[in-house]
């Protein structure tokens, strides 16, 4: 078992990694942070403005003084201390409603809060529990009697706008993450698998090139890839109701760019070793970080501040970050021209490198 690295890593050092990844998405702060959407007066009713008024009176203790996030709006910040629940730090973001429906679809926030004759009034999905703690903690803080969700109450506005359930935030993640497995396990498990039984090595005396070798491969699980995708969105639409409220072209374009660029890692990390167990922890290494770290099946705001923009650069979240766009916020085609870009070119250059050191024994 010791002549075994496989073993040992994933008996051993692959629970720890898991532990403290999961750890610092859902241990780091000592605070629950909420974030908020507040709703200014001018907003309410034409729900497409851009200068709010804050003029919520029911928010006792905010700071003097708002700051400003970096898109601009000012931010309110509420600390609300609990010796026994433990502390609770809530942020206010005053923004317009089409902003706040995009940011919730994301995950960014919790809820969205607007005000009725200097009276809170609540707007969330009340079937998230997300959505119903913070809810109810800030109920708590304001001082007045929390209702149940889905009664009748004036203070409650059940928010079921498409795109804002939590199934609509996993399904494209899943089929995001569907073409990075296939691709990583279907290609490069199978390249490695073929050069450990020497089959790769009766091909040299055939006329066919690599590229032609391994461009077939990438073609078989594209088809693949469509197939799977189009089945699962399929079953999504059937029995969640889930629509594409963006562009079809833009979603294509994705499509194709994603499968590129997994295909071109998948190519790069089977070039050279014909050892099972290397390539086991070899294709482990890319797909398990991405799997928890890019948000498939909860947001990755849950992680540390500084660990964000190196989150949002990986490719398995450039596309299921373009995938919910188009799924759940409309977009188009401009819309996602550049993580296309990125993730084609990645692609391309993995593509490239792995060919040019691809060996066949």
């Amino acid at each position: 078992m010791i002549r075994e690295p496989g073993v040992l890593f994933w008996g051993i050092v692959f629970p720890i990694l898991m532990s403290l990844g999961l750890g610092l998405a859902f241990t780091k702060k000592k605070d629950v942070i909420v974030s908020i959407a507040v709703i200014g007066k001018e907003d309410k009713q034409a729900m497409k403005k851009d200068t709010l008024s804050f003029t919520g009176d029911f928010l006792p203790h905010m700071q003097a003084e708002p700051t400003r996030d970096k898109d601009g709006n000012r931010t309110f910040t509420l600390f609300a201390p609990d010796e026994k629940l433990g502390n609770t730090t809530f942020i206010f973001r005053e923004m317009n409603w089409n902003k706040a429906l995009v940011l919730l679809k994301r995950g960014n926030l919790n809820l969205v809060l607007d005000e009725d004759k200097g009276k809170p009034v609540y707007h969330f999905d009340p079937v998230n529990p997300e959505a119903q703690l913070a809810y109810l903690k800030l109920t708590r803080v304001f001082g007045m009697k929390a209702h149940e969700p889905g009664k009748e109450n004036q203070e409650i506005k059940p928010l079921m706008v498409q795109g804002t359930r939590y199934i609509d935030f996993l399904v494209p993640g899943l089929i995001a993450m569907g073409i990075m497995m296939s691709c990583m396990w279907g290609i490069s498990y199978g390249i490695i698998e073929k050069r450990n039984r020497k089959l790769l090595r009766r091909m040299i005396a055939t006329p066919i090139k690599k590229s032609y070798f391994l461009v077939s491969l990438i073609t078989v699980r594209f088809v693949m890839n469509l197939t799977e995708g189009g089945l699962l969105f399929l079953f999504s639409w059937m029995a969640f109701g889930i629509s594409i409220q963006g562009s079809i072209m833009a979603l294509l374009a994705l499509f194709i760019a994603g499968n590129i660029a997994f295909a071109g890692l998948s190519i790069l990390i089977s070039c050279h070793t014909s050892n099972t167990e290397i390539g086991n922890g070899l294709i482990n290494l890319v797909v398990m970080p991405m799997m928890v770290l890019s948000g498939i099946f909860f947001s990755y705001h849950n992680f540390p501040e500084w660990s964000i923009p190196f989150i949002r650069k990986l490719p398995l979240t450039m596309m299921a970050d373009g995938l919910r766009s188009v799924f759940i916020e409309g977009a188009g085609m401009m819309d996602v021209a550049m993580p296309v870009l990125v993730m084609t070119m990645t692609g391309i250059i993995c593509f490239s490198v792995g060919l040019k050191i691809f060996k066949w024994h």
